[in-house]
C-alpha cells in the first residue's frame, strides 16, 4: 500500500490520546488502525511536559501502527484547543480586475480579511470563509464564474498562541510524525457529528473533552463563531472527588456508572458504596448528593455557554438548538438540563458512519478524531490536485530544456 493514500488523524486531549490511521481512495475512506492512551502532559488542552505528552502520543500511534499492519507513517493532522485559540470575525473588499470574478481575486479579497492587526506571539490557523458579496448581491458562497465589479468577503480567523502551538507541533514530531495540518477542534467534530442540514438551519455544537469544552456556532452553512472553554470531563470529576474525598480514578468510575446531573432523577434515596483514600474504610452516599455535585457544575458550564451566545447576540440565530459531544458529555440527563437552561432543544451527536468504522467508534468521544480524519482527507485530495499541476509543469520544463538542447546540437 503506497504511503501517499494513508492519512492519520491524531487527536491529543486533555484525557486521552487517540490516533486513526485510514486508507484513501477518491470516494472512499477505510479506517485501519485506532490507537488510543491515556494522555499525560496536557492541561486544558495546552502542552505542559513534553516528555510525558510525547511518550502518550507516541504509545497511540504503535497502538493504531500495530493494528493496520503499517511499519512507516509519514504525517498527521492533527487538533488542537485550549484556552489560549481565541477567534474572531473580519472581511475584506477587492476591485474585480476582469468584471468575472476567478480564484485569484477570491484568493486577494482573503488575504484582505486576513490582514488585521494581531500580538507577535499569536499565528493564525484558520481563515474561514462565511459569505461572499458580489456588488451589491449577498450570502453568495462561491462566487467564481459570476461579474461584478466590487468582491466583499466575512471571515471567521482563528488564532493561538505561537509558542503553545509549537510546543503541540514539537511533540508530534518527536514522537516520529509531521504535523501537516493543525486544525481547531470543533471545526473537526462539526465535520463528524452535524449534518449540512443542521448547518444551514443554525445550529450550536458543544464539544465536552476532559480539559475543555469546545463551542461552534453554524448557520447558512458558515461557521459564525468558535470559542474554547476552559471547563470539561474532568472538573466534574474532581468535584466528585473532592466532595465525597476518594481518588480520581474510583470519582470518575462514579460518574460514569452512577452518576446524573439531575437530583430530580433520583425517586427513591438510594445509596452507594465508595472506596476512600488508601486506608480509609468504605461508607455509604446518596445517589442524590452525586448529582447536586455534578448538577452544580453542569449548571455552570451551560450557564457560560447561554452567556456566550447572549454576548454575541446569537440566540436568534439558533433555529436548529444545541447538539452535545465529546467524552464529557456521557453523564445522565445532561441534555435535559442543558435544554432547561439554554431555552433551546439539545441533542446528543454521534459521528456519522463511514467506512471501517465499528460500532464502537460511533461514540462521542471519538467525534473530534474522526473529523479530523475526515478533514485531512479533504485537504489531502486538494494536495494531490497541486502536486499533479506541478508535476504536469516540471514535466512540461524537462520537454523544453530537451528541445533546447536538440536545437543547440544541431546549429
Amino acid at each position: 500500500m503506497s504511503t501517499k493514500s494513508v492519512i492519520v488523524a491524531l487527536d491529543i486531549g486533555t484525557t486521552k490520546v487517540c490516533t486513526l490511521i485510514a486508507h484513501k481512495s477518491a470516494k472512499n475512506l477505510e479506517i485501519l488502525g485506532v490507537g488510543s492512551h491515556p494522555s499525560h502532559g496536557l492541561k486544558k488542552g495546552s502542552v505542559v511536559n513534553i516528555e510525558k505528552t510525547v511518550e502518550s502520543i507516541r504509545t497511540s500511534i504503535e497502538e493504531a501502527k500495530l493494528m493496520a499492519g503499517i511499519e512507516d507513517l509519514e504525517s498527521a493532522t492533527v487538533g488542537i484547543a485550549g484556552n489560549h485559540i481565541y477567534c474572531f470575525n473580519s472581511s475584506g473588499v477587492v476591485p474585480v480586475k476582469n468584471k468575472e470574478i476567478n480564484q485569484s481575486d477570491v484568493d486577494r479579497v482573503v488575504e484582505a480579511a486576513k490582514a488585521v492587526l494581531i500580538p507577535s506571539d499569536r499565528e493564525i490557523l484558520h481563515v474561514i470563509p462565511q459569505e461572499f458579496k458580489v456588488d451589491n448581491t449577498v450570502g453568495i458562497k462561491n462566487p467564481i464564474g459570476m461579474c461584478g465589479s466590487r468582491l466583499e468577503v466575512n471571515v471567521h480567523i482563528v488564532t493561538g498562541k505561537t509558542p503553545l502551538i509549537h510546543n503541540l507541533v514539537k511533540c508530534v514530531e518527536q514522537a516520529g510524525l509531521n504535523a501537516n495540518e493543525v486544525i481547531l477542534q470543533p471545526i473537526a467534530s462539526s465535520r463528524s457529528v452535524l449534518s449540512n442540514e443542521e448547518k444551514e438551519l443554525g445550529v450550536v455544537l458543544i464539544d465536552i473533552g476532559g480539559g475543555t469544552t469546545d463551542v461552534a456556532v453554524w448557520k447558512d452553512g458558515s461557521l459564525l463563531h468558535s470559542q474554547i472553554i476552559p471547563l470539561g470531563g474532568n472538573h466534574f470529576t474532581n468535584d466528585l472527588a473532592v466532595a465525597l474525598k476518594i481518588p480520581h480514578n474510583e470519582a470518575e468510575r462514579i460518574k460514569l456508572a452512577h452518576g446524573t446531573v439531575l437530583k430530580a432523577a433520583q425517586l427513591n434515596e438510594t445509596y452507594l458504596t465508595v472506596q476512600g483514600l488508601s486506608g480509609t474504610r468504605p461508607r455509604e452516599v446518596s445517589l442524590s448528593f452525586i448529582a447536586e455535585v455534578l448538577g452544580a457544575r453542569a449548571e455552570e458550564l451551560f450557564s457560560v455557554v447561554r452567556e456566550l451566545i447572549l454576548e454575541k447576540n446569537l440566540h436568534g440565530e439558533i433555529t436548529g438548538g444545541f447538539v452535545l459531544t465529546g467524552g464529557g458529555a456521557l453523564i445522565k440527563n445532561l441534555p435535559e438540563l442543558a435544554e432547561f437552561i439554554l431555552e433551546k432543544p439539545v441533542k446528543m451527536g454521534y459521528p456519522t458512519a463511514f467506512g471501517g468504522m465499528t460500532t464502537a467508534m460511533q461514540h462521542p468521544k471519538f467525534s473530534t478524531v474522526l473529523g479530523l480524519l475526515q478533514e485531512s482527507k479533504h485537504a489531502s485530495v486538494a494536495v494531490t490536485r497541486e502536486e499533479k499541476v506541478q508535476d504536469e509543469t516540471d514535466m512540461f520544463d524537462k520537454l523544453g530544456k530537451s528541445l533546447k538542447n536538440v536545437f543547440k546540437e544541431i546549429f
